[in-house]
């Protein structure tokens, strides 16, 4: 017995001593990531480099939260319904990037990430740009379709459910793009690879809900914002980092 109670303080101690290293990594580079070119989108303190899509400030229902981005339902607002929150990184567009998220949805919830945005005036974020689809698998409504559940290419191609960790806890995925070839890594395991700009994209396009968006049959554009969705639901974004290829 004695022998398990000094296991046990001796594990707890580990954790508290752990606990300051783990939270300066929160929205901060490494040595090592610098070196490989990572850049911070997200500073963990203000919204520098953000804003509305289509429009020239950050839209009221995003604040900072606790060192994290944080959408969530406007007050005149039922849960569900998005109140034109989409936001952009306008201060770059890119091409051939990776592009890590560390996202968080409340029960219910559903947003998404965005790459290659080309504004449309008038028109939502997922008007003319792929779509990597946040959700609360178990609870939100829109999970009765296979490429509609977290990690997906939305509405085109599936991800595997069960490297979705729930509610309430923090998912990564990574969004690796480079001459149209992109793969999205979720957890650390790929769940989907495409390639764009050729005739089997065309043909996913043609099959999904997007066969009508002119954003989408005129083509996605070659390089593009980086953006996030305001879907009407709390969702917590940090640790967003890019580096160029």
């Amino acid at each position: 017995m004695k022998r398990n109670i000094i296991f046990t303080l001796s594990l707890v101690a580990a954790i508290l001593i752990a606990l300051p290293v783990i939270s300066q990594t929160v929205n901060k580079l490494t040595d090592k990531e610098k070196k490989e070119g990572w850049v911070l989108l997200f500073n963990g303190k203000n919204f520098d480099g953000w804003r509305q899509c289509n429009g020239k400030a950050m839209p009221a229902n995003w604040v900072i939260d606790q060192s994290t981005m944080k959408v969530f339902t406007a007050k005149d607002k039922q849960p569900g319904q998005p109140s034109g929150g989409d936001i952009l990184y306008s201060t770059k567009k890119f091409k051939n990037f990776e592009l890590t998220v560390d996202w968080k949805a409340s029960k219910m919830a559903n947003s998404g990430i965005f790459y290659d945005v080309r504004e449309v005036p008038g028109q939502p974020i997922y008007y003319a740009a792929p779509e990597i689809q946040i959700l609360d698998n178990v609870d939100a409504s829109d999970n009765k379709v296979d490429s509609h559940l977290a990690g997906s290419l939305y509405d085109m191609l599936p991800a595997d459910p069960k490297t979705v960790h729930p509610a309430g806890s923090w998912n990564t995925i990574v969004i690796r793009v480079k001459d149209g070839h992109v793969t999205f890594t979720q957890n650390g395991v790929k769940v989907v690879s495409f390639t764009m700009w050729t005739p089997e994209w065309d043909a996913m396009v043609a099959k999904s809900k997007f066969k009508s968006f002119p954003g989408f049959t005129e083509g996605i554009a070659k390089e593009g914002f980086i953006g996030l969705q305001d879907h009407g639901y709390p969702v917590w974004f940090r640790n967003i980092k890019i580096r160029e290829l």
